[in-house]
Formats: C-alpha cells, sequence, structure tokens
C-alpha cells in the first residue's frame, strides 16, 4: 500500500477502473480510502472504493486482506450513517463467504464484528452478525454453540418486534432443530417463522426458503404428497429468481414422487417446458437414475445409482435418509418374492438371485424374521433358511373373549336395575 493518498475524486475511480492489473487497481482504491477528506462528495466517493475494493479483493480470493479491511474501516464508519455502515460490512462479509474454503474464517471474522458492534452499541448490525454466525456455526457442526447463540438472538428480537429478522432467525432455529433430529421443536420454530413472515411482506425468496424447509419437515414424517407441493412452491419462486437453490427443490419434488411409488412421473417433470435444458446435471441425473432402479425393482441398478452419484445422494443428508428406508422397503419386497416358493432355501442361491453379498442378505433375513415379516428361521450351520407356513389363527378364542366381556355387560346391568328395586 502507497503511503501518499489520492484525491478522492471520480477521477482516482476511473483510474482505477483502468488499472492493467487487479493489485495496481487495488493499491488505487487503498489510496483513495487513505485520504483524510470527511465532506459529503468524499465519503460518496470512498463508498464506491469501497464496494469496488471488496470486488476485486473477492475476485483474487484475498479473504485475509478483506478481513483486515473491515478493521481499518472502522474509523470511517463513524463518519457516516449506521445504517450505511450496516450495509457495507455485510457487504464485506458477503464477500469473504464467497471465497471457497473460509468457514472458519467467517466465524472469527463475525465474532470480532459482533464485539466491535456491543462497542459501539450498533444493536441493529450486532443482531443481524449475530444470526449470520449461528448460520456458519451451524455449517460448521457447532449446534450448541449455535442453540446458545440463538435462543438470546431470538429473545431480544421478539421484544423489539423486528418481523423481517425474526422469520429469518426462526428459520434458522428450525433447521438447527431438524440437523439435531428434534422434529417437534423443528416444527415449532417453522410454525413461528411463518406467523410472523404473515404480518409482513416477506421476500420472494425468503418465502422460497420458509416452503423448502416446510417440505423438508412434511417429507421427513412421510407427508410425501404435502411436501412435494411444498417443494413445488418453492421451484416456482427460486426458479422465477433464477436462484442456484431451484434445482435443490427440483430434486426433491422427483424424491417425493419417488416415495410414493410414481416413478414414472420424473420423466413427465424432468421433459416440461418450465424444466426442460435449464436444470440438467448431475443432481437431476441422479435422480432419474434412482426413479429408473425404482421403476425396474432393482436393487443391483439401485447400488449402481448410489455409487455412480454418491456426491448428489449419499451426501445430500436429506435424500440420503429418505432413500436409506426406500432401499430397505425395495430389498425387503425383493426377498419376500423370492422366499415365497420355497420352504426350505440356501441363503447362497437367495444371495445370488437378488445379486448381493451373502452376509448381507443373511442379515437383513434375520431382521425381517425379528420383525415378524415372515415366519422362519436361519439353519447357520447348513446356510439355510427353513420358512414356516404362517400359522392360522384361532377364531374361537377371540370370540370367548367378547362372549365374557357381553357377559360382563349384562351383570352389571342387572346389578343397576336390582338396586334400583332395592331402593
Amino acid at each position: 500500500m502507497s503511503s501518499s493518498y489520492l484525491p478522492a475524486t471520480t477521477e482516482s475511480l476511473d483510474q482505477a477502473q483502468e488499472a492493467k492489473k487487479p493489485s495496481e487497481a487495488i493499491s488505487i482504491l487503498y489510496r483513495i480510502l487513505e485520504n483524510p477528506s470527511s465532506s459529503a462528495e468524499a465519503l460518496r466517493i470512498k463508498e464506491k472504493a469501497i464496494s469496488n475494493l471488496g470486488d476485486l479483493l473477492r475476485e483474487e480470493n484475498r479473504a485475509e486482506e478483506l478481513r483486515s479491511l473491515l478493521t481499518q474501516l472502522r474509523p470511517f464508519f463513524s463518519l457516516i450513517p449506521k445504517a450505511k455502515t450496516a450495509k457495507i460490512v455485510r457487504s464485506i462479509i458477503d464477500a469473504v463467504a464467497k471465497i471457497p474454503n473460509t468457514s472458519d474464517l467467517q466465524i472469527s471474522l463475525c465474532k470480532e464484528m459482533v464485539q466491535w458492534t456491543r462497542t459501539e452499541k450498533r444493536t441493529f448490525l450486532r443482531q443481524r452478525v449475530e444470526a449470520r454466525l449461528a448460520s456458519l456455526l451451524m455449517e460448521s457442526k457447532e449446534y450448541s454453540e449455535a442453540l446458545a447463540l440463538l435462543s438470546s438472538l431470538i429473545k431480544e428480537v421478539r421484544r423489539l418486534d423486528d418481523k423481517l429478522l425474526l422469520v429469518d432467525i426462526e428459520l434458522l432455529e428450525s433447521k438447527l432443530h431438524f440437523s439435531l433430529r428434534n422434529l417437534p421443536k423443528a416444527k415449532a420454530a417453522l410454525t413461528a417463522a411463518r406467523t410472523a413472515a404473515n404480518a409482513i411482506y416477506v421476500p420472494p425468496d425468503q418465502q422460497g426458503t420458509i416452503d423448502l424447509q416446510s417440505g423438508i419437515l412434511h417429507a421427513e414424517e412421510k407427508d410425501y404428497k404435502t411436501a412435494y407441493s411444498y417443494f413445488y412452491e418453492a421451484f416456482e419462486g427460486f426458479n422465477a429468481l433464477e436462484d442456484p437453490r431451484a434445482v435443490y427443490s427440483l430434486k426433491y419434488m422427483l424424491l417425493c414422487k419417488i416415495m410414493v411409488s410414481q416413478a414414472d412421473d420424473v420423466a413427465g417433470i424432468l421433459s416440461s417446458t418450465k424444466v426442460g435444458l435449464q436444470y440438467q446435471g448431475p443432481e437431476v441425473d441422479a435422480m432419474k437414475a434412482v426413479a429408473h432402479a425404482h421403476a425396474q425393482r432393482s436393487l443391483r441398478l439401485f447400488e449402481t445409482a448410489l455409487r455412480d452419484f454418491k456426491a448428489q445422494l449419499e451426501e445430500d443428508p436429506i435424500v440420503h435418509r429418505h432413500l436409506s428406508s426406500l432401499y430397505d422397503t425395495l430389498l425387503e419386497q425383493n426377498l419376500c418374492r423370492l422366499i415365497e416358493p420355497f420352504s426350505r432355501v440356501e441363503i447362497a442361491h437367495i444371495a445370488e438371485l437378488i445379486e448381493l453379498p451373502v452376509d448381507h442378505v443373511e442379515k437383513k433375513l434375520s431382521q425381517m424374521i425379528l420383525d415378524k415379516k415372515f415366519a422362519g428361521t436361519l439353519d447357520q450351520g447348513a446356510g439355510c433358511l427353513i420358512i414356516f407356513d404362517d400359522p392360522k389363527t384361532d377364531a374361537i378364542y377371540p370370540a370367548t373373549l367378547e362372549t365374557i366381556s357381553n357377559i360382563g355387560k349384562v351383570v352389571d346391568s342387572l346389578y343397576v336395575r336390582s338396586a334400583k328395586i332395592m331402593a
């Protein structure tokens, strides 16, 4: 950084834009910011210089410089309105977020800014930075720290009645509880977010986030039809905004169709004009492969899809959770169909028919016997499965119990009548 400052004028900004190398432009912008002038025009030029500098540092992946820039600008923040300060701080934090592998840096940066905002008593900005910090902590799986931060933040924001921020925080709390597998609290937080959202105008991207979270929670409760309608609403909103989350909404829509055994509808959804070629890619290809395996009722194709699209299926916790139950159901259906003709059959033969490892099939069969999916036993010495005939329930026992129950009612009725006569 040069020690001599440049005048805070549009000519200096143009000079930075005309610089051939990004490093030259960054140096010029730093020199503009060093100008001690605090006139209205100089402050306006400096705001523009900060915006341009943030963009350049982001493009150059210089995250540490963005962090130090926020520290350097603190004297400048005392000269401009608090609303403009909040805008600049949030834009620089957003710029750091766009640089890959900076999660730890973002967390420490947010913690620094929270301390500064507390010292400066900038409540509005602190609440938003704390909400961002809670989101980053959740992504880093620091759930207890994120939950403690959100709990105190929610109480404070409710007291101030800042509905827009409250919607954001309640949504974040819902996602956090869902990550902790606490479904009742996740639903309660989402309901609170919806209640707050109904009282104000909610931006389309935030409404899409609410719909997406609603769909995820309904899918978790196995209510796939309702979940599909929420995912569709989220997709419509994100698609209109050209938000990258649209493809995930589409992916979860296809998942719902597969889970309700309507895998044939997947091709129809993907061939529609709204989806078309716009969302073709690995996320959609993964769901097409799963839909094909489900339609064919083929475990081999299912496992191939899971292997080929590991990043899209296994590493997406929402999809993985539902596909695990789908795989178990498909495996049980196939095993029941294969063992139906037999009274005694080698486990190796079943494994060969279903094209799965013997130990995997043996484990699943023992689980199905314990769950009473069929009557049978495993002869591990001979490596065989022995299937028993379904025991026929004798109708005489329930009929006898019903008769005794009716006699009891008659006796009670006679006792009541006799008591009335004696009285």
